[in-house]
C-alpha cells in the first residue's frame, strides 16, 4: 500500500488540509512548552486548557523560572484546572532537571518518560513534537480512533485491550512526517471522531472504519462499567474576622494536595480545640450555609460550610499550617474551586 493510501498517509494528508494550526503550543519545538501543554491536556479539554497554558507560560516562560518558583505560585496559577498532582509533578520535574541536568531538558523518549508525571504516551507526544522521534502515542482520543477504525472490542482501560492498542499504534507509525501524523491523530479524535455524535462524513478514515461499516460507532469504545461513587461529608468552619478568612493548607498528597482550603471539622479533639477560642470570644451564632456538592474522580463531596464572624483575627487560630488571608491575598494562593467560589460569595 502506498504512503498516500495507508492509514498514516490518509491522516497526514487530512491534517495538512484540515488540522488545527492555531493552538498556542503549536509552531514551536521547545520541549518545555510542549511538555507543559501535554501535562495540562492529560485530563483537560483543549478549550479549557488554553487560557491556563497562556497564563502559565507568561509567568514561567522556561524551565528555570518554574524550578525556582515557590510551589504555591504554581498551584495558584493551576487553581480551577483540577488534578493538582499534575502541577506538583511539573514543579518537581522542573526542580529535578534543574538540579540534576543543569537545566538541560531531556531530549529523548526514555529520559522524558523518567520525569515525574510523564507516562508513555505523554513522553512519546513530547519526543515526537519536539525532536521528531518516531514514537507511538495512545491518549484517550487516539484510543477512540483506533478502537473504532479497527472495531476493537472491550474496555480500552483493560490491560489486555490497552496492550492490543499499543501494538496497533506502533505498527501504524509512518516512516516520515511523524510530527504531522501525531498531531493528526490527536486532532481527529478531538474534532471529528468525538465521543458523541462523531462527524463520520468528514473523517479521512471513513472508508476503512470497521465500526462505521458494522454500525458500531455508537458502541465503541466499550464504556467502562459504571460504579456508584461513595460520598464523603465534611463540615467546614468558615471563620471570618474583619474581612480576613482563616484557611488551612492541605497535606501535599491526597485531595487538593498543597492547596489552601477551609479547616475540616470532625469529631476529633484537634477540631474542637480549634473552635474553642471562637466560642469563648462570643462570635456571632454560627450560620450554616448552603450545602456544596462537588464531584471528584473517585467520590462525591458533600460540604457543609458554617460561617463564624469575629470582630478581629485571633492569632491563637493561626497555628502552623493555618493563616489569615485578606480578600486581596486570596488571589495569590491556590484554592480548590468550590472553596474559592464560596469565599467570593461571603467576603
Amino acid at each position: 500500500m502506498s504512503q498516500k493510501t495507508s492509514f498514516a498517509g490518509q491522516l497526514i494528508a487530512w491534517q495538512k488540509r484540515h488540522g488545527r494550526r492555531n493552538l498556542p503550543w503549536q509552531g514551536t519545538n521547545d520541549p518545555y512548552r510542549i511538555w507543559v501543554a501535554e501535562i495540562m491536556l492529560q485530563q483537560t479539554q483543549v478549550a479549557t486548557a488554553i487560557p491556563y497554558y497562556q497564563r502559565f507560560v507568561r509567568r514561567f516562560p522556561d524551565l528555570a523560572s518554574l524550578a525556582m518558583a515557590p510551589l504555591q505560585d504554581v498551584l495558584a496559577l493551576w487553581a480551577g484546572l483540577g488534578y493538582y498532582t499534575r502541577a506538583r509533578n511539573l514543579h518537581r520535574a522542573a526542580s529535578q532537571v534543574e538540579q540534576e541536568s543543569k537545566g538541560q531538558f531531556p531530549r529523548d523518549f526514555a529520559a522524558l518518560k523518567a520525569l515525574p508525571g510523564v507516562g508513555r504516551s505523554t513522553a512519546a507526544a513530547i519526543a515526537a513534537a519536539a525532536f521528531g522521534e518516531r514514537q507511538a502515542i495512545l491518549d484517550g482520543n487516539v484510543k477512540r480512533v483506533l478502537t473504532r477504525c479497527f472495531a476493537i472490542a472491550g474496555d480500552p482501560a483493560d490491560r489486555a485491550v490497552e496492550n492490543q492498542l499499543w501494538e496497533l499504534a506502533e505498527k501504524l507509525l509512518p516512516e516520515r512526517e511523524i510530527v504531522v501524523y501525531t498531531q493528526a491523530l490527536m486532532d481527529l479524535g478531538a474534532t471529528v471522531c468525538t465521543p458523541n455524535n462523531p462527524a463520520c462524513g468528514l473523517c479521512p478514515l471513513a472508508a476503512r472504519c470497521q465500526a462505521r461499516a458494522r454500525d458500531l460507532v455508537a458502541f465503541l469504545p466499550a464504556p467502562r462499567p459504571r460504579k456508584t461513587l461513595p460520598e464523603r461529608e465534611l463540615t467546614l468552619p468558615l471563620v471570618v474576622a474583619a474581612g480576613n478568612v482563616l484557611l488551612e493548607q492541605r497535606p501535599p498528597t491526597g485531595i487538593w494536595g498543597g492547596l489552601w482550603s477551609l479547616p475540616e471539622l470532625s469529631a476529633d479533639t484537634s477540631a474542637a480545640t480549634m473552635l474553642a477560642p471562637i466560642l469563648r470570644m462570643g462570635a456571632v451564632a454560627p450560620q450554616p450555609l448552603p450545602v456544596i456538592r462537588h464531584r471528584l474522580t473517585h467520590f462525591r463531596l458533600l460540604l457543609h460550610p458554617v460561617l463564624y464572624r469575629l470582630d478581629q483575627p485571633l492569632m491563637a487560630l493561626g497555628e502552623p499550617g493555618r493563616a489569615w488571608f485578606s480578600k486581596t491575598a486570596l488571589t495569590r494562593i491556590g484554592m480548590p474551586t468550590p472553596i474559592a467560589k464560596l469565599l467570593r460569595g461571603v467576603l
